[in-house]
């Protein structure tokens, strides 16, 4: 599934081993917005948590 480019930014952000307040920080946006971005991210892969989307997308990036 494709995301948004802001959520996908912050996913990658998430890869990375980001806590919401550094991804906000480095997005120049409220950690708020970021909470937001995370459970957008999770309500769309399908996944329970941070570790589940991140292991998701890299085990998709293997693949191709």
């Amino acid at each position: 599934m494709a995301l948004p480019r802001r959520e996908a930014e912050t996913l990658a952000l998430m890869s990375q081993g980001l806590r919401n307040g550094a991804i906000a920080r480095r997005l120049f946006v409220s950690t708020k917005t970021i909470d937001h971005h995370v459970s957008a991210i999770l309500a769309k892969l399908g996944v329970p948590s941070r570790a589940a989307a991140v292991a998701l997308t890299r085990r998709d990036t293997d693949e191709v």
